[in-house]
């Protein structure tokens, strides 16, 4: 039985789907079981509960084999990251009174910094705050996602594909969520191992690229065209993050643009991508289409 945190998003339902796929069994802990009904119908087992709560969390680590572990994405934190800060302390208690055989922990590229990383400071706290746990863990350090750029389907039928990555030349590491959980769910059913690792997972891609294969799927020339730095703020607003909250965010694009997400991190294992961009494109367009 393996315990997968963040089952209803993408990368917690990737990993649940490798596994079940694997004849494992599977937990989930989910706030609400109705919005989970599709994984029960799967046989998966839901426990009621948040990860806001160290107790939920306690209940749904007993008796497992292993677990993945992520911190919700919060696009717009507070200045002291406090939301992830609260999460992470309910880890570590749960972790500390139910201890279990192994631990995947999703981290990110950049988490090997503790200053200038924006948004991915969440996952450097989590990988800290991780170091006195004794348990066999592995950070799953991922790239940035493919699927950040599925608003292209819709805003490149003009040709243009406007990406923060600047210069769009640039390589940075980028993975599908797909090869992801497909990692994790190795690391968890696979092979055990002592202490603890880190895995950087995804491949040196630039947005040029990118949309060179989004060019292929929508079958017309795109090009991706650089935000100018003066419009990120009301760009991240058409996003979605409330005005006035996209610091964070901007200061990780920043890091990203300068090198912080760059593979070859001293002491780190390496598995590359195995999904292009295209199939991430051309999956979401069947899936728009049916």
């Amino acid at each position: 039985m393996f315990l997968v945190m963040g089952i209803t998003g993408k990368v917690g339902g990737a990993t649940a789907t490798h596994l079940l796929t694997q004849g494992r069994k599977v937990r989930a802990l989910v706030r609400d079981p109705a919005k989970a009904a599709s994984w029960a119908d799967q046989g998966v087992e839901l426990v009621e509960g948040d990860w806001n709560d160290a107790a939920s969390v306690e209940r749904a680590l007993r008796a497992v084999d292993g677990a993945f572990v992520m911190l919700p994405p919060i696009w717009a934190p507070s200045p002291d990251f406090r939301e992830a800060k609260g999460v992470i302390a309910n880890y570590v208690e749960a972790l500390t009174h139910v201890p279990v055989p192994r631990v995947v922990a999703l981290s990110s590229m950049g988490a090997n910094r503790t200053s200038g990383m924006g948004l991915i400071t969440a996952l450097s706290l989590l990988e800290q705050a991780f170091r006195d746990l004794t348990m066999p863990i592995a950070y799953a350090r991922a790239g940035a996602f493919f699927e950040n750029y599925l608003y292209g389907l819709h805003v490149a039928q003009g040709g243009t594909l406007p990406v923060f990555n600047d210069p769009t030349h640039r390589k940075s590491t980028m993975v599908a969520t797909n090869d992801v959980g497909a990692e994790i769910a190795s690391l968890l059913s696979g092979p055990a191992w002592l202490g603890h690792r880190i895995i950087e997972l995804g491949s040196m891609l630039s947005a040029d690229e990118v949309a060179a294969q989004l060019s292929e799927v929508m079958k017309r020339d795109v090009k991706a065209i650089a935000v100018p730095r003066a419009d990120w703020p009301h760009t991240f607003e058409q996003f979605g993050i409330p005005k006035g909250k996209s610091a964070p965010a901007e200061t990780m694009y920043e890091a990203v643009n300068a090198g912080g997400m760059d593979l070859g991190v001293v002491g780190t294992e390496h598995v590359p991508s195995a999904t292009p961009a295209r199939d991430v494109f051309a999956a979401a367009q069947r899936a728009t289409a049916a």
